[in-house]
């Protein structure tokens, strides 16, 4: 049964998550293309908001599995890839907020920015690292 636990908890989270994130993002470029354009301060919130969901989901789902009855590993590995869904989905749509960035402040620089590979790994090490940390906390506190 916690197999399917498993499953259910990476769909909600992970799945959930990533259509958070994505409509994020879809805002800022929405605020980024009004006429005032992006404010330091909206830019912040909008960082802000996706370092919270990018820590406290993958630490909802290590508690939702270690609290059903999983162990550490099992909580682990939820928590690492619904960050990794997160992750993908901001590494996909960073070409084209990009892209939609260098149409409004006219830098043409910026419309050639794509992940590299060792961009992409250290992001994915960076959410390892992150799920680990979010996942000993939670054995810690529960």
């Amino acid at each position: 049964m916690t197999n399917v636990n498993s499953l259910v908890n990476i769909v909600v989270f992970g799945i959930g998550g990533a259509i958070l994130v994505a409509a994020l993002l879809g805002l800022l470029l929405v605020v980024s293309g009004s006429s005032r354009g992006s404010t330091p301060r909206s830019l912040t919130a909008f960082g802000v908001a996706s370092i919270v969901l990018w820590v406290v989901l993958p630490a909802l789902t290590a508690l939702n599995e270690m609290s059903a009855g999983a162990g550490f590993w099992v909580g682990f590995a939820g928590a690492s890839v619904v960050a990794i869904v997160m992750y993908a989905v901001n590494a996909a749509m960073l070409p084209m907020v990009a892209r939609r960035q260098a149409l409004v402040s006219g830098r043409t620089g910026l419309t050639g920015i794509k992940p590299t590979p060792s961009v992409l790994v250290g992001g994915l090490v960076v959410c390892l690292a992150m799920a680990l940390l979010v996942t000993g906390v939670t054995a810690f506190i529960s």
